[in-house]
């Protein structure tokens, strides 16, 4: 009798109670892989619809090789992957790579409405328009190891990005960048000149003394100092002797250096970095016997987005928006086709 029972059980395991186990088993697994194919299916519809993205403008631009005097026609995200790779490391956040492709975008944008170049939209010189760099030169200062990835990256973010561009007034801006701000962002006048822009304040930025942008220094001796701004001051005459004769006199609100008097001559900051080739207008003089050191803080001209500042942001859980928002004042992001 007992034999029977254990039998009537084992059926009624077998028949019944394991196949409700297994049958609830696939469906919590089905419910996960629902979810994941849901994910991934929102994912493919965002690829596809930046894959289908179609520019009503500026699909191409013209590009001026200043070196060579070549006009090449290219499509504007095909440049800009150029642009970024050549100026922004490929190992920076992915946020901070979006950000860097819609500010690169959108100077792409103010400069075409510009008019600055007579028979091209924007030039491939830096100190005029931005950097940029060929793929094969770029694959040829990166790791072998790398070259793809870092590629497929720059590539991803630039088309994750389609369209986009920063405005102001439903314009684009003159979105300026550089590369560290030494803690502060600077304002447009107190560089060029002129007028400041509204959407170009000064903000603080956190987290960008552990790059290697952050701190620098030239050392010169008092010939050296003397002969490079002669270079502008054919008169200069300094007297090393008096405390007087090398000083900072006027600061700007971001800290940084507005007016420096050398003996004869008072010469602003953004001057005084030219001459001296210092990395930024932050910067302190110390004078130790037979030289003159000038501690530096930050690299570049500190308007606009700061890379740095944004990599740190994107470190951070931001994203590109986010970063965007915090460095232009008053701004926002739209798709190239509704201006």
């Amino acid at each position: 009798m007992k034999k029977v029972f254990i039998y009537f059980f084992a059926f009624i395991f077998i028949c019944f109670i394991l196949p409700a186990i297994l049958t609830k088993r696939d469906i919590n697994t089905s419910s996960g892989d629902t979810k994941n194919d849901s994910e991934l299916v929102n994912n493919q519809e965002e690829v596809s619809k930046n894959n289908n993205y179609q520019y009503k403008n500026y699909a191409n631009i013209k590009l001026l090789h200043k070196k060579t005097g070549e006009v090449e026609e290219v499509p504007i995200d095909t440049y800009l992957c150029n642009v970024v790779s050549a100026e922004m490391p490929a190992d920076f956040e992915i946020e901070a790579l979006k950000a860097q492709a819609v500010v690169a975008r959108t100077y792409t944008l103010y400069k075409i409405k510009s008019k600055k170049h007579e028979n091209s939209d924007i030039c491939d010189d830096s100190t005029c328009c931005q950097a940029w760099i060929t793929k094969e030169d770029r694959f040829a200062r990166w790791e072998e190891s790398k070259r793809e990835s870092n590629w497929k990256k720059i590539e991803q973010c630039v088309n994750d990005t389609k369209g986009k561009v920063v405005t102001y007034n439903n314009e684009p801006i003159n979105a300026f960048f550089h590369s560290n701000s030494g803690g502060k962002t600077e304002v447009p006048v107190n560089v060029w000149g002129g007028s400041n822009l509204p959407y170009l304040k000064s903000v603080e930025t956190t987290g960008e003394e552990g790059y290697s942008q952050y701190d620098s220094e030239v050392i010169l001796s008092r010939d050296e100092l003397i002969n490079k701004l002669k270079t502008k001051y054919e008169d200069i005459q300094i007297d090393f002797n008096n405390n007087e004769d090398i000083k900072i006199i006027e600061y700007t609100d971001s800290d940084r250096v507005k007016t420096v008097k050398f003996g004869n001559h008072e010469v602003s900051g953004t001057e005084t970095r030219t001459l001296l080739g210092l990395k930024s207008t932050n910067f302190e003089i110390i004078k130790e016997n037979e030289i003159i050191k000038f501690r530096v803080k930050g690299y570049g001209h500190g308007v606009g987005m700061s890379q740095t500042g944004s990599n740190t942001m994107a470190k951070e859980g931001k994203n590109y928006e986010d970063i965007i928002h915090h460095f232009y004042a008053d701004v926002e992001i739209k798709d190239i086709n509704s201006l």
